[in-house]
């Protein structure tokens, strides 16, 4: 391996409440949060970039008016919203080597995954995956595949509309997947050639990329 490949390790291990029955699944967050380099408007927690979506439409969604800084209290509130509706959040990839420091998902090599399989077994409630994007080389689900592919577990459609929904048996117990739009700048162009983005902004002008992601993700983020 080549040493002056930057090593781009995962900042945050998994944060998993004891009555989480969804996991919020992605992949690594950008380098400047492992090099604790953090820009204004950054939280230091999972999916806390300032540039990241994630907990924009979360915000949305629950109205919950979360602080968008560098606080300890920024992050404590995004614990205690996870805590209080069963949802955890759980990376696929531990670490990688860069040769560019981006946060590039296909600029990741020499990828080490976490065992999520094992993590999976020891919180026996969780019963959905949300995958932060679909199954794209480098994404979450991808790399999920592997893991599953690896274990010999099969998965199967349960719907093939987007969000496309699948669902995979760990010893017996049916636990569903869910490809959600990625909360990222990157997906834009592919929501806006969506049909149903193009109805919806034919009937609303107003609306937007951010809306579209609020519709889809509260049907498996509300309780």
């Amino acid at each position: 391996m080549n040493p002056e490949l930057f090593h781009h390790q995962h900042p945050y291990g998994p944060f998993i409440p004891e009555n989480a029955t969804r996991l919020i699944v992605g992949t690594l967050p950008p380098p400047r949060f492992t090099t604790g380099e953090l820009k204004e408007g950054d939280v230091d927690f999972c999916y806390g970039s300032r540039d990241g979506m994630l907990w924009q439409i979360i915000d949305r969604i629950f109205d919950l008016d979360l602080k968008y800084e560098n606080t300890a209290e920024a992050v404590e509130e995004r614990k205690k919203f996870l805590a209080s509706k069963g949802i955890g959040i759980c990376d696929t990839v531990e670490s990688c080597r860069r040769d560019k420091i981006d946060a590039s998902d296909l600029g990741m090599l020499h990828v080490e995954l976490r065992d999520l399989i094992g993590i999976l077994k020891k919180h026996e409630k969780i019963d959905t995956l949300l995958f932060t994007g679909g199954n794209s080389k480098n994404g979450p689900e991808f790399f999920f595949r592997k893991l599953l592919k690896h274990h010999e577990i099969k998965i199967k459609v349960i719907s093939n509309d987007v969000p496309r929904v699948h669902q995979f048996l760990l010893d017996g117990r049916p636990i569903n997947t869910v490809s959600l739009t990625a909360p990222s700048g990157s997906a834009n162009r592919a929501i806006g050639s969506m049909e149903l983005y193009k109805h919806l902004k034919k009937q609303h002008p107003e609306f937007n990329t951010i809306d579209f992601r609020v519709l889809q993700y509260r049907q498996f983020l509300e309780d």
